[in-house]
């Protein structure tokens, strides 16, 4: 398999995150989600951010279960067009910071990696990975955009996943990959998605329908519906940036 020049683990979507962790932050977009996933993921990050009308969905889950004060964000940021005046109220008079940003040409989720950025800069501190609670489902052009800001992000940052209760995705950048996989928190099915790039030269194990040297392209061959296979990690080669995806349990 040669050097393999990234290693991941998604210890994040355990109910028991390991305490040698690295740091992680997670942005809240406008998407429905359930509360068990976003305790999860809140158990598992060190800071909070609501992208507009994420803090609607928020605050309406957690109502839901009776849990209004056990969350609150550290941050709500957007240009507030979605943010509902009661839901802004709440947060005021709990102390929530809410900034309100008027760049038209930069979307909730870009404003609040912007936030992301400026806290690593105050803080002096290396890069936080990033999970997104949202992104991929409802409109599809907001699911688009999430991908593509997805494979723009993969030049700047590190680690930026994408998170439903359906499924988990990030980019594996051009390279050798091994992927940790625990099937106590992850499902059967796969997907290799050649977004953003014209084709890209693909091998694979760990899988049940693996590839060697396969050409793939949304011309050609896309490796959707595939398998893992029970108690083996899986490994990626690709010559492009590849989006890979997994369902979740």
């Amino acid at each position: 398999m040669g050097d393999v020049s990234h290693h991941w683990n998604l210890d994040f979507l355990r109910n028991d995150p390991l305490d040698t962790a690295p740091k992680r932050v997670l942005i809240i977009l406008n998407q429905p989600f359930s509360c068990s996933l976003l305790q999860r993921l809140w158990n598992s990050t060190c800071w909070h951010c609501c992208a507009d009308g994420g803090a609607n969905r928020l605050l309406d889950t957690l109502r839901q279960q009776n849990h209004n004060t056990a969350y609150l964000p550290d941050l709500i940021k957007g240009d507030l067009d979605s943010l509902r005046p009661d839901v802004r109220e709440y947060y005021d008079s709990k102390g929530v910071l809410v900034e309100k940003d008027d760049d038209q040409d930069s979307t909730d989720l870009m404003k609040c990696i912007s936030a992301i950025i400026e806290k690593e800069k105050s803080e002096g501190t290396s890069q936080y990975e990033i999970i997104l609670l949202g992104g991929l489902a409802g409109r599809l052009d907001q699911t688009i955009h999430t991908l593509s800001y997805l494979h723009k992000l993969r030049k700047v940052r590190d680690r930026v996943y994408a998170v439903t209760d359906d499924n988990v995705c990030w980019v594996l950048d051009s390279g050798e990959h091994i992927i940790e996989i625990d099937h106590t928190i992850l499902g059967v099915t796969c997907g290799l998605l050649p977004v953003g790039i014209e084709s890209t030269i693909l091998s694979t194990s760990g899988l049940r329908w693996n590839l060697t040297n396969h050409t793939s392209s949304f011309d050609g061959l896309v490796s959707t519906s595939n398998h893992l296979v029970p108690g083996v990690d899986v490994w990626v080669k690709t010559s492009k940036p590849i989006l890979w995806t997994i369902e979740l349990r």
